[in-house]
């Protein structure tokens, strides 16, 4: 009987091949082991030198794509996997040593996680996370592979941006638990690449108006796609991009309205909803500020997920005075009627406190500190960080067989280790109508 892989590894890559061979370096320590795990590398075509590069390196599988698929190649890498569990990484990120061996203890302890997530550090000492608690960062993540592919796994047609939310939205839909880890940590090293921000742009603007036409249920449809349009305008008009964004915004629109029949199904439970957006958590807390007196508060931060506490604090008898965002400003902009002012402008109002509205646990935290220096009045942040207690060990002792959970669909053995050598598999995928960006 063939081995089955423990873990299957998949980056996807396009002309960053020092960056790809370092971080293929790094798996060892981080607990990949090269003659248990499969590593999969997905070539978006290109021209620097590292599909021949890879082609010559043992233990690693290599797949050629006729084209860039952007991020979503993991996809193509995923479809010819055989492990147990998923890990996908960017091409330049590098999981901490022995993170994959607790990343392993949380599926064994949990039997409902269905996606775990790292935490992402960067070069500088920030950290990167979601702008929503539900979601997870696609930088360095792990699936329990049933869980994956139960939900239809990664959407290739997103190529870049939002593809995150769209998985996570399915698994949590699903029943499955999307969660990140304290003591799961990837260093990001940003490599520099010529990315243009424009595309970016584009792909943000028509891939967020697909994850909102399919998922949300009426009226949070409505209320997220002009939050969200009107944040992604602002952003577009800072950077000189609105002639990306307008196209984005036509391209997404017209797909979700083609996806909408096809994805009524996959409408977000409650639940869901709730693991999501939090909006139930927030009002509960502003209820609680209330029943403490606080009658009167600023928003601080205009942050993806503003509706949760502009309405929680509305819904709860409290006053929204401002909401403070120094990239946002600008003259006469507002948010459902409340003005978008500087923090200095802030400072000089009487809140009864401040509430940082960012459910981005990276951004809430750094906006808190900031507020807390420069404010005697009380400042709250529900939203501080990932899940913090470990799994319990996995004993050394006990073979790997018996600590796995059996997987409750058939899978078909993976091929002889030394077929992975140097292999080749050039893929051909058409693109699928997605509106596509225009040079």
């Amino acid at each position: 009987m063939l081995h089955r892989p423990r873990i299957s590894v998949v980056i996807a890559t396009y002309n960053r091949k020092e960056a790809v061979l370092e971080t293929l370096q790094t798996l060892p320590a981080a607990g990949i082991d090269f003659s248990q795990d499969e590593i999969f590398v997905v070539d978006n075509g290109s021209t620097d030198g590292t599909r021949e590069a890879l082609a010559r390196l043992a233990g690693v599988r290599l797949i050629l794509a006729e084209r860039n698929f952007g991020s979503c190649a993991k996809a193509i890498g995923a479809d010819h996997t055989h492990g147990e569990f998923l890990l996908f990484l960017d091409d330049d990120a590098r999981p901490r040593e022995g993170s994959i061996e607790a990343m392993l203890a949380h599926f064994a302890a949990e039997e409902k996680l269905g996606a775990a997530a790292f935490v992402v550090q960067l070069p500088d000492g920030r950290r990167e996370c979601s702008a929503l608690p539900g979601v997870f960062a696609g930088t360095c993540v792990g699936f329990r592979a049933w869980a994956y592919r139960q939900v239809g796994g990664l959407d290739r047609t997103f190529f870049m941006q939002a593809e995150e939310y769209d998985l996570s939205f399915r698994l949590l839909n699903a029943g499955w638990r999307v969660a990140t880890f304290e003591d799961l940590v990837a260093d990001h090293l940003k490599t520099s690449v010529s990315r243009d921000a424009a595309r970016t742009t584009y792909y943000d603007v028509c891939n967020n108006l697909r994850v909102i036409g399919r998922y949300l249920p009426p009226p949070l449809r409505a209320i997220y796609r002009r939050d969200w349009m009107q944040r992604y305008r602002w952003i577009a008009e800072r950077h000189g991009h609105l002639g990306a964004f307008w196209r984005g915004a036509l391209a997404g629109r017209w797909r979700s309205m083609i996806e909408r029949r096809e994805h009524l199904p996959q409408r977000l439970s409650a639940t869901a909803v709730e693991d999501i957006f939090a909006l139930t958590f927030v009002r509960t807390r502003f209820e609680r500020l209330r029943e403490q007196g606080v009658r009167r508060v600023i928003l601080a931060d205009l942050g993806k997920n503003l509706h949760a506490f502009h309405a929680g604090a509305r819904e709860s008898g409290v006053d929204v005075l401002a909401v403070a965002d120094d990239f946002f400003t600008g003259t006469g902009r507002a948010y459902r009627g409340t003005p978008i002012i500087t923090t200095a402008q802030a400072l000089t109002y009487a809140p009864d406190a401040f509430v940082v509205s960012n459910t981005s646990y990276v951004h809430a935290q750094e906006r808190y500190r900031d507020l807390v220096n420069r404010t005697s009045k009380p400042v709250y942040n529900w939203f501080d960080g990932p899940e913090t207690g470990s799994a319990p060990p996995i004993s050394s002792t006990r073979p790997r067989e018996a600590m796995r959970r059996s997987i409750e669909a058939p899978w078909t053995a993976s091929p002889p280790r030394e077929t992975f050598v140097a292999a080749r598999t050039p893929i051909t995928v058409h693109e699928a109508a997605v509106g596509a960006w225009a040079e």
